[in-house]
């Protein structure tokens, strides 16, 4: 595996490779990672000759400054996860100064998909995703790039951001890996302390409660209220608990087959996001 960490040297041994025939495949990550970042390497196989997996904390997504700095950060110990593998063919590591050289002036919106859920309380953030993503897929010339569902907006995000600006890139959904306790695999998770941690694994239960109160025919309302309570009540501060449509995440007023349900809660400062589908 090569650890490269300008985008002329990574251009130019993709550009090698485009002309050897090879399908490049991509995983986009901000590091410390995790199983469930190997879930999207594995999900590769048989679909890439080639596998690039690229780390960068990327300022512009963050409208916490904290936040930022206190994301966790491990190059040596990502990289040697990675080797352990033996499927990762490059390692991209970009410094700031690669991605937003002086001057750096555009951001790509997606509207529509950026201002709801995620995007309702963190102002910016969809942009700073999209504008990075495609940088990311220029810079690595990917055939298919693997996206987790756990963060399920930024997927359906990405996808449209493809379909719109005809980026010849082919997009593949990766299902949530999750604990043995069910609470879905996260770089946030190694921040929190030992009672966190346990208080954490409700938060799927609480989902998977809801869910099973609608398919017994509790209202969408009455179901949605209830968990917010068991949320609150566990200790979570919850930024937005809905019912909305998977395809085009539309709000859903009744659930039925198509429909997914979304939560990002809090623990102290860190922030939990998950969403599990109607089935």
């Amino acid at each position: 595996m090569q650890i490269i960490k300008t985008k002329a040297e990574l251009a130019a041994l993709s550009s090698s490779w485009q002309k050897e025939g090879q399908t490049i495949g991509f995983v986009p990550t901000m590091g410390a990672l995790h199983a469930g970042h190997l879930s999207l390497i594995n999900a590769l196989d048989g679909k890439a000759s080639r596998r690039i997996v690229s780390i960068f904390v990327n300022p512009i997504q963050f409208n916490n400054t904290s936040d930022f700095q206190h994301y966790p950060r491990g190059l040596e110990d990502d990289a040697s996860l990675l080797r352990k593998t033996g499927k990762v063919d490059v390692l991209y590591a970009p410094d700031e100064s690669q991605m937003y050289p002086p001057g750096f002036a555009t951001r790509i919106s997606v509207s529509g998909l950026d201002n709801m859920l995620c995007g309702g309380d963190r102002p910016g953030h969809f942009d700073g995703v999209a504008t990075v993503v495609t940088k990311l897929f220029l810079q690595t010339r990917a055939n298919i790039a693997a996206f987790g569902e756990k963060d399920y907006q930024q997927l359906c995000l990405i996808k449209r951001m493809v379909q719109d600006l005809d980026l010849p890139v082919d997009i593949l959904p990766v299902p949530t890996l999750r604990e043995t306790d069910g609470l879905a695999l996260s770089s946030r998770n190694r921040r929190l302390t030992p009672e966190q941690r346990q208080q954490a694994a409700l938060l799927p239960q609480a989902l998977a409660a809801c869910l099973a109160a609608m398919k017994n025919g509790t209202s969408v309302e009455s179901s949605l209220d209830t968990c917010r309570e068991t949320l609150k009540k566990a200790g979570f501060y919850v930024h937005y608990l809905e019912l909305r449509h998977a395809e085009n995440l539309a709000p859903a007023p009744i659930a039925g087959k198509g429909t997914r349900l979304f939560v990002a809660a809090s623990l102290g400062s860190i922030r939990l996001i998950d969403n599990m589908p109607f089935a």
